[in-house]
């Protein structure tokens, strides 16, 4: 996955998530405070929207990392 996809991605789990700019995302997963249902299907949204996609609801569910949601991701842009 190209950088310009990964900032995006950044910026839209920042936003979504209500985070600071210096979060650590790489260690950001479902179980911390900011990432509730409501969070979650919001972030999901919000890639959907950005990047023209639509994101199976397996992979919703499976999305419980940010690492975890550029694996499933780059499934998606290829």
């Amino acid at each position: 996955m190209d950088n310009n996809k990964i900032s995006k991605i950044n910026k839209i789990f920042i936003s979504s998530l209500n985070l600071g700019q210096k979060t650590n995302l790489t260690k950001l997963n479902y179980t911390d405070k900011n990432w509730d249902s409501v969070a979650h299907m919001h972030l999901i949204a919000q890639l959907e929207k950005n990047f023209k996609i639509a994101i199976d609801p397996e992979d919703i569910v499976d999305m419980s990392s940010y690492k975890k949601a550029l694996e499933i991701l780059k499934r998606y842009f290829k």
